[in-house]
């Protein structure tokens, strides 16, 4: 009998410690977006294996081509910015030049966040669409089910993201009615909403029937990123996406802290822009990043736990299309489709004298980023530089 009851209490025993094992394992195991608790913001989270090493041989080779192009669209070190390129998250080449401010001598450097302007698009675009992952919203839910003032009843969060909602630019309809908007008082997100429900402010055309990028569609998005978490954008954004991925040098611009102290913006000429009435609305625009920290950013979108493969591939399928031509948008990224099957995905900015270029080549691991905050339309010819990397048909060099 003794020998049955030590058999037994030991069976128990080890049956606890397996039990417990199991626990354990059970604790380890990652949840996905949409097994987060309610009260749990979804989070970016970086790529979990390291990308293949890129040889000394090909990042100099690479080094030498890109130093050229700088220097040939750039000459003289006439550029104010930031640039960098690099291949399966890392850097072949970057460069930072020219001031934050021309006044004080304030040096551009890899850790100076400049304007992304419409940049910040595919940023609010991947803070909506984590949210969408975690089953928090839906891409078809109707915004006035969320915003309940929001005053068209056909637009919807994929309209949104897409540019098809109909809307019309608040940067119009503040500026040309006295009535609508008195311009000395500075604007904001809600203010555009408020504006828009009780103004009669009507939509350009049926909401989606067509194509219209227009800036009001970010600056609701940004919005329903605050009604959904329950947190202002800029905390909101620093939970979901800044803090995870280790982006300490971007932010949300803050009208009120920051209006003072953010990098100043410059007119070609060096002509110091000040900041007006529409430069507290943020979603569209109002994210300051660096290069650095956008490398981190892009990566993380490349991951395969960004998004459920079925989401990933809504936000890269093109939804303008009543047109034939080859320029497009996804969800909150421009593309260009090619009738060879080649794609090639980018956003650019522009406000007042900054402007920008986010560029990611999918296929090749490739990430092209180039800032400035003294306006050049400059920026935007980095896109040639993918002809290095894959079958881009654009020009390197002109003939």
């Amino acid at each position: 009998m003794n020998f049955i009851k030590k058999t037994n209490i030991l069976h128990i025993f080890l049956l606890l410690v397996i039990l417990s094992s199991c626990a354990k394992e059970k604790k380890k195991v990652e949840l996905n977006d949409a097994q987060l608790p309610k009260s749990t913001l979804p989070k970016m989270k970086p790529l979990s294996k390291p990308e293949p090493k890129l040889t000394a041989a090909y990042i100099n080779s690479k080094k030498l081509e890109i130093d050229s192009f700088y220097k040939k669209n750039w000459p003289n070190n006439s550029a104010n910015g930031s640039f960098l390129v690099a291949k399966n998250g890392q850097i072949i080449y970057e460069k930072y030049e020219g001031y934050a401010n021309f006044r004080d001598k304030i040096e551009i450097t890899k850790t100076t966040p400049l304007h992304l302007a419409s940049v910040s698009k595919v940023i609010t675009a991947t803070a909506i669409l984590k949210l969408v992952n975690a089953k928090r919203i839906e891409l078809d839910q109707k915004v006035n089910t969320i915003l309940k003032e929001f005053p068209y009843p056909d637009v919807t969060i994929k309209t949104l993201l897409n540019h098809r909602s109909g809307m019309r630019n608040y940067a119009y309809f503040t500026d040309r009615d006295k009535t609508v908007w008195d311009r000395h008082n500075i604007l904001t997100n809600q203010d555009i909403l408020t504006i828009m429900a009780t103004k009669d402010i009507g939509l350009e055309f049926k909401t989606d029937t067509r194509f219209s990028y227009c800036n009001t569609n970010y600056a609701m998005l940004a919005l329903i990123v605050e009604k959904i978490t329950k947190l202002p954008f800029k905390e909101a954004m620093k939970q979901i996406i800044f803090d995870p991925l280790g982006m300490k040098n971007t932010y949300v611009f803050d009208y009120d802290k920051d209006k003072d102290s953010a990098v100043t913006s410059y007119k070609g000429n060096k002509v110091e822009i000040g900041k007006d009435y529409l430069d507290a609305v943020y979603g569209d625009k109002n994210i300051y990043s660096t290069p650095r920290d956008l490398l981190k950013f892009d990566r993380a979108r490349s991951s395969a736990n960004f998004l459920t493969p079925a989401l990933q591939a809504m936000v890269y399928k093109g939804y303008s299309n009543e047109r034939k031509g080859t320029k497009n948008y996804g969800l909150g990224i421009r593309m260009v489709n090619w009738e060879t099957g080649q794609n090639f995905y980018f956003h650019n900015g522009w406000w007042h004298g900054n402007t920008s270029s986010y560029i990611t080549l999918r296929k090749e691991g490739v990430t092209i980023i180039a800032l400035s905050n003294k306006f050049t339309r400059k920026t935007y010819d980095v896109r040639k530089l993918a002809v290095l990397f894959g079958d881009y048909p654009f020009k390197l060099r002109d003939e």
